[in-house]
């Protein structure tokens, strides 16, 4: 058990016990109650000294955990409360504390198909139940960006546990090219998140390069204990550097891009960068700019660039350009058709 939960548990005892006003309480007693609590959650021996709930007295007395508790000494050795009607579980909240607690839930709660975030859960309950009796209407004010319809994410959790305990998986695999459902063998290794959809990393094979899978298209996941894992000195952070999103195309090398972009963009881009090696190589008259990035071009890119419409010219590289090019030709071909 962690010393803060040990601490917690110690406060509420002495509480508790000087919430009792038909008996007397020594330093002695408050401590063989506290032993006691600690005996009952953690099932062995705890022996809380002298020392330890001299200085929780003082904490509780003290504005530093919010409790100011009134705690007094009478007759030279009894302990109690001066103010009968008081307890620390019926410190009002603050509307700073109110606010803060309401975000921290709200962010907290993104998380809940990780199991790692099991046992804050009934915490968390608890923290909306106290925000909702303090200030029922209390709104948000971080909303986080998240899709609950998204398909697969009921497997985040497995896969989590797959990757941290070394296991191969056996997935049930449809992609959006293929007609059919695959099964095979994957070894993963990290789960990566991008434009709100998950994506697991990994291998089919160790002698196989590294390949993405979307969530969305996982329909199963089962364990295989027969095959050993793949064991990689995978690094997320090197792996992704020279990308925008999750599709890395091995073997093909980084590229120097220039990007003109019109002056009613250009403050986006340059407040938001693109990517960590984007430079501002010419502002021009009108507020437009000429940007350049070293990076291996990929889906995401090439659809990021598109998403811009008009307010993106591709200068370099020239097969870049063209290609984005063809794109935008096609598309105005549609609008150049009436609507079926």
């Amino acid at each position: 058990m962690s010393q803060n939960k040990n601490a917690l548990i110690r406060y509420k005892t002495i509480d508790k016990c000087l919430q009792n006003q038909y008996r007397k309480w020594t330093l002695e007693d408050l401590m063989e109650a506290c032993s006691e609590a600690l005996f009952e959650y953690e099932g062995k021996e705890s022996s809380v000294s002298k020392r330890t709930t001299q200085l929780d007295i003082q904490l509780m007395r003290s504005e530093k955990l919010g409790y100011n508790a009134p705690i007094v000494v009478y007759e030279k050795k009894y302990y109690k409360y001066e103010d009968e009607e008081y307890t620390i579980t019926d410190i009002p909240l603050t509307e700073t504390d109110i606010n803060v607690l309401t975000e921290t839930v709200s962010m907290l709660k993104q998380f809940k198909d990780f199991s790692l975030f099991n046992d804050v859960s009934d915490i968390l309950q608890r923290l909306e139940d106290k925000i909702y009796a303090e200030k029922s209407h209390t709104q948000p004010v971080i909303y986080l960006d998240k899709n609950e319809n998204l398909k697969g994410l009921h497997f985040l959790d497995t896969l989590y546990q797959a990757i941290i305990k070394k296991v191969v998986v056996v997935l049930t695999y449809k992609s959006f090219k293929s007609r059919e459902s695959q099964q095979f063998i994957f070894h993963p290794f990290v789960l990566k998140e991008f434009n709100n959809r998950w994506f697991l990393i990994g291998k089919k094979k160790a002698a196989m390069p590294i390949v993405n899978l979307a969530l969305d298209r996982i329909e199963a996941v089962d364990f295989d204990f027969s095959h050993t894992y793949a064991e990689e000195n995978f690094n997320a952070e090197n792996f992704y550097k020279d990308v925008i999103g999750v599709t890395v195309n091995q073997g093909q090398r980084v590229r120097n891009i220039r990007l003109w972009i019109d002056t009613e963009n250009a403050p986006y881009v340059i407040t938001k960068p693109f990517h960590h090696s984007q430079k501002v190589e010419e502002r021009q008259k009108g507020g437009s700019i000429v940007i350049s990035l070293m990076l291996n071009i990929n889906y995401e890119f090439e659809r990021l660039i598109m998403g811009f419409g008009e307010g993106i010219e591709v200068l370099a590289p020239e097969s870049l350009r063209q290609r984005i090019r063809e794109k935008h030709k096609k598309a105005l071909k549609k609008y150049d058709q009436p609507v079926k």
